[in-house]
This record gives structure tokens, sequence and C-alpha cells, in this order.
């Protein structure tokens, strides 16, 4: 099949959980006969949520890549989570995505979900389209939702193209607002917004719209078109899903006011350049998504960006600068394959079985093709600290959880070098809890999680002086050295000075009374945790000529360090997180209470998106659970972020607590 790039209309579908995002796939799918039959998330058969851990949770996890004609033109298109610990499926959907078509529930309104997809497809800088669904249900209110839209986006942005005729239960069908020539008196106001949008979008459109003279159908189509591309107007469309009133307008919609590939005209590259999409030239791809499906083995998802992909084909991965083969290509929808002889701007595809290609990499029919810019993904915000049921399968849990990773960009998996805990790091306890599931069914081990150890810095608050003498002998050549130390705190981090005079301590041992400070700052006498933020002078010492050697002049720095921290008023730093939390308004309150038992400092409050956000800074270690916490106290429609800020010193009475935590677990070892 060969589908002319002109025709495509590439876009996300995005939005919050529960306003009916894969009930419209669906829909489409099956009024776009690319099914025989509509698929529903109740009944388990839904095309887009086809994984069992979906079925079982009637919600979607995963973006879910789908295709189907409608009338003369073609959709590509992705099903995405509404959640937001699954958020890293819809980024990386909108990189592929020209276009987003943003659900929103017409009971609900406007909530987290839906400020983040808006937020994150004008990052994007792609158009959007909204459908406020659900219009048949009792409390809906599109007027209502509407009026949300706009306070938010604007009155001249949010623009409805059509109107519901009817309310809940009543709701039958829309009124076009271009289209239909007889509308009520409440809803021809709209028409005069659609021209005013229209009008603003040329400086000759709104010379002429001023002077009163009228509008053409071509400069009406013109001026549409320039506002949804640029984003200054974002068309609003009426509908149920569930009793199908008001998706072929929409459908119809997306063909006639969305651009295609060619028209999108340019794709960023990795070096800040661009390059101009057309069918003519080399084959360019980014790869956005990638899978171990159980039937086929890893299927890479890419989309092409310029040129032409074709399958039996060498292709080469710009991003590793290697070769890898194409087999079959297919078009997905869901877990059923449809194979293509080949693929051009605009498509969503996928290969299997590519053995160097990830997530992010650029593929190209030339190994001449530049690198296109990256998606860039938000840092976890929970982690876990993995070990083995069974005694022997760490290096197999590690194995699959570093699979897993190259395939889920929301998830990390280190070994932390302070605290050498396995870490498992995601956007949520649902994410990581999935991710584990899915290790246990791939890899077939058991494993426990708790949540990490902190890694804790020490320093000091004033200067401490030490001396230590290594004396060993024990028949032969012994071990002899002296080290006379002054620490002192230094803001700029870790400096070592030598004043020896006299030669007291032989310049060539000098290297190793520094390697024997280095090494014992690496566990400090509190928590045993990095000491950091000294200047550690030797100034003093003594040597044998005989029995001095490096290993004694390391052991002599080691104790003496340990001593002159004691002198020197240790104390604990813990890491700062910067948190932004974005909320609905009601759940203010109860957030701004929680942030100051967590010891956290609120630094200021604002609004995004039609959301409420708080950003403050709170320790790492009233984190931990803080995804579950916030899910809890707004009822799922709370969201946060969260990057490291700085060390800071933990209070006296936690530092205490600490304390003997420590000096509690080292009694039990």
């Amino acid at each position: 099949m060969k589908i002319a790039a002109e025709k495509i209309r590439n876009f996300v579908v995005a939005g919050h959980a529960g306003s009916g995002k894969t009930s419209l796939c669906d829909l489409m799918l099956f009024k776009g006969k690319s099914v025989d039959r509509c698929g529903k998330v109740d009944q388990k058969n839904s095309i887009s949520d086809y994984t069992p851990d979906e079925q079982e949770k009637m919600s979607s996890i995963y973006a879910t890549t789908l295709h189907c004609p409608w009338n003369d033109d073609y959709f590509f298109f992705n099903d995405t989570p509404g959640y937001g610990e699954f958020v890293c499926e819809t980024i990386s959907a909108l990189a592929a995505s020209d276009a987003a078509l943003v659900v929103i529930d017409g009971v609900s309104g406007v909530e987290v979900g839906t400020a983040r997809a808006m937020k994150l497809s004008r990052k994007k800088g792609i158009p959007r389209m909204i459908l406020i669904n659900r219009l048949d249900r009792e409390r809906a209110d599109f007027n209502q939702v509407l009026a949300q839209l706009q306070d938010t986006y604007g009155k001249n942005v949010c623009v409805p193209f059509t109107m519901p005729v009817g309310k809940e239960s009543e709701f039958a069908s829309v009124l076009h607002i271009l289209k239909d020539k007889d509308l009520p008196e409440e809803m021809a106001k709209y028409k005069e917004e659609l021209m005013d949008a229209v009008a603003e979008s040329d400086e000759e459109l709104m010379t002429k719209y001023l002077d009163g003279e009228k509008l053409t159908e071509a400069e009406i189509s013109k001026g549409l078109h320039n506002a949804i591309w640029s984003g200054s107007l974002i068309p609003v469309f009426a509908g149920s899903v569930e009793k199908d009133i008001g998706i072929t307008e929409l459908m119809n919609g997306l063909v006639n006011l969305l651009p295609n590939p060619l028209i999108v005209g340019k794709a960023a590259l990795k070096d800040g350049g661009e390059i101009e999409i057309s069918v003519d030239g080399p084959g360019i791809a980014l790869v956005y998504k990638s899978i171990v499906d159980p039937f086929i083995g890893q299927l890479t998802f890419f989309r092409v960006v310029s040129g032409i992909f074709k399958a039996d084909s060498e292709v080469y991965n710009v991003s590793t600068s290697s070769k890898e083969r194409f087999g079959p290509l297919y078009m997905m929808n869901g877990k059923t394959q449809e194979q293509i002889e080949e693929a051009g701007p605009g498509a969503l595809i996928g290969a299997v079985k590519l053995k160097h290609t990830k997530v992010n990499n650029t593929l190209a029919t030339t190994s001449s093709a530049k690198e296109l810019a990256t998606i860039a993904f938000p840092n976890t915000v929970m982690s876990y600290a993995i070990t083995a049921v069974k005694n022997g399968e760490e290096e197999k849990i590690g194995t699959g959880l570093v699979k897993l990773a190259d395939s889920d960009p929301g998830i990390t998996v280190n070994r932390n070098k302070e605290t050498h805990e396995l870490i498992l790091s995601g956007m949520g306890d649902q994410h990581l809890h999935q991710t584990l599931k899915k290790l246990k069914d791939n890899s077939k081990v058991e494993v426990n999680f708790d949540s990490p150890k902190i890694p804790f810095r020490e320093t000091i608050t004033s200067a401490g002086t030490a001396s230590y003498r290594h004396k060993k002998q024990s028949g032969g050549s012994g071990q002899f050295a002296e080290v006379h130390l002054r620490i002192e705190p230094n803001a700029d981090g870790f400096e070592f000075v030598n004043k020896v005079v006299g030669g007291n301590i032989p310049k060539n041992f000098i290297p190793a009374v520094e390697k024997g400070v280095v090494s014992a700052m690496q566990i400090g006498p509190l928590v045993g945790c990095t000491v950091e933020n000294i200047k550690v002078s030797v100034f003093d010492g003594k040597h044998h000529p005989v029995d001095s050697n490096e290993m004694a002049f390391k052991i002599a720095a080691r104790t003496a360090f340990k001593n002159a921290m004691t002198d020197a008023k240790p104390i604990i730093l813990e890491p700062i997180q910067m948190v932004k939390i974005m909320t609905p308004d009601e759940y203010m309150g109860d957030i701004s209470g929680d942030l100051n038992h967590k010891r956290g400092r609120i630094l200021g409050m604002s609004a995004e998106e039609g959301m409420q956000v708080v950003k403050a800074e709170v320790p790492l270690s009233e984190m931990s659970r803080y995804a579950t916490e916030l899910r809890s106290m707004t009822h799922g429609r709370g969201q946060f972020e969260m990057d490291f800020e700085r060390y800071e010193m933990v209070p006296a009475s936690i530092a205490k607590n600490i304390i003997a935590e420590y000096q509690k677990a080292q009694e039990e070892d």
C-alpha cells in the first residue's frame, strides 16, 4: 500500500484519564473501516488497550500506534495514557506527531491531564484540537467546559467549530459554526469569534476585515489554517463517542484543519539546525517507541520524517553509527500488523529485530544523514532499592531491568556508588510496580523492593587538628609514618594543601597522604557518608628512612583525618529537591499543609494551564512516597516534578535519629 504524504494526517490523542480517548480511537478505526467491529474498553476487546494489564485496569498504560483511512485521506495516530505516571508514553507519541487532539470529559471539564496534554503539545509547537466528549452524560455541560477553556487559554483562542443540539440525554446532534447557515443566536456569536481569529492571522486580511469587506472562502480557509497551525486558534468540537454524535464532523475537521507532513515542512536536528521534509531525498526517521512483543520479539516504532523507507533493505543508525537491516515493515493497529512495502513522511511504522536501535535513535537510508533532535523526558520522581529474593539472581535482575529501561524512557536503573544499592527509578509507584511485573514475567525472577537509602553527605562547621603515628614491627622491614593534619570548612569543595617544611615528610610521600585523606572522606564519622566541602592541610609529620612507605602514610593520614573530623564539629547534609506540584485549586490547602509537615519551604504559587502550581524546596527523605501521597490527596488529579537542587544541613533533632539508626545498623552487622 502506497499512501501519498499529502493525504496523511498524523496526530496524538491525549487528555486526562477517563475522558474517553481510547473509546474515540476505537470508534475512529471502526468508522474508517480498519476494523469490522468497534472495540469496547469495558468489554476488554479494545484495539488500542490490548495488553492484559490494560484490560485488567480498563485504562491505557502504553501509547498505542494506530492507523485508518478516512474518505480519501489517511490517519496515523497514537492513543496515549491519561495517568501522569505514564507521561513518558505521551511524550514519545507527541514527538512522532504533527498535531494533538485533546479529549475532555464534558462532565469533569479541564483536569490535570488536560493541562498536561495542552502544555506538552504547546511546548512541542504543534497545532491542537479539542473534543469535549460525553455530552450525553448527566451533568455534562458544553458551555461550562468551553468557558473553562476560554478562561484558561483565551476567548479568541478556544473557539467552537461544532456546538451540541440538546443536553445530557437529549443530546442528539451538532451544528457546524461555519457550515450551517441557520444558527441560533447564542451560537452565531462564535462565528464572529472565528472570523476575528481568521482576520488576526494575517495583516492584509485584518485590514480588509476592519474595512468591512467580506472575506472570500479562500481567504477564510487560509486564515483558519494559519491561525490553527500557529497555535493562536484551537478548534473545539462537541460530541459523544458512546452515541457516535459529532465524531464524523471531528474526523472531517482533522483532515480539513490539520497540516499534512509536507506542509509542516521542516524537522529539527540535534545540532540545532533543520532539514526540509520531502518525499524525495534520503529516508530519515525518528525511533519513538520500542516494545518486546511476546510473539515476534523486539518491535521498534519509528516516525518517517522525510524520504521513503522500503522493506527488506539496509538502513543506517545515525545515532550509533551502525548498520541495520529491515525485514518486513508494518503499519500497526494495536497488536494487529499490516505488512507494507514502503513508507513515506508522516507514517508511523513498526520494524522487527533491529539489533542496535533504541528510542531516540535516528534511522536513515544513508550514512551522511544528520541526527534528528532527540526527545526530552522528565526526571524520575520515585525510586526503589531492588534486591533478589533468591541468591545468585542479582545479575539476571540487573540485565532484565536494563532491557526494560531500553524500551521505557521513564525508567532508569543504576548502582548507587555511595549506598551500593541497585536503584530502579520511575514516574510513580504504579509505574514501578508495572515495571517489576514485566520483570517477573519476562525474566522469571522475584525481587524485594524498598525505599532507597538517602545519600547523605557530611561536612564540618569549624577547624579541627589531629595527628596519628602508624608504627608496625613484625620482623623484617616494618611500617612507620606520622601525619599531622588540619581541616577546615571550604565552600568551594575539596582542597588539599602541603604545608610541610623541613622534609619531615618527604615530598614523594605527600601524594600518599592525600590518597589516605580522600579514602577516609568516602566514609564519614557520623553516618558513613561522603565528606565534602573541606580544606585539608598536612603541616607536619615524621618518617623513617627504612620503614616508611606509601601504605604507612595512607594509613596514618586516614586515621589522622578521622580524628580531625571529630574535632571539627561535623554535621550531616541532606539532598534538597526543587518540587513543582500542579493541582486543581480545591486541593491547595491540603498540599500546602502537607509540604509544611515535610519540612518543605513553599517558594511561590502561580497558575498554569488552568491548574494551580506550587513550587517548594523539600528534603529528598520526605519525598520517597510522594507520588502515592499526592495521588491520594488529590484523588489522582495532581502531578509533580522533582529536580535535585542542593545539599543542606539536617536539623539537629533529625540528625540525632539518623546517627542512632546508623550506629544500630553497624552494631547489628
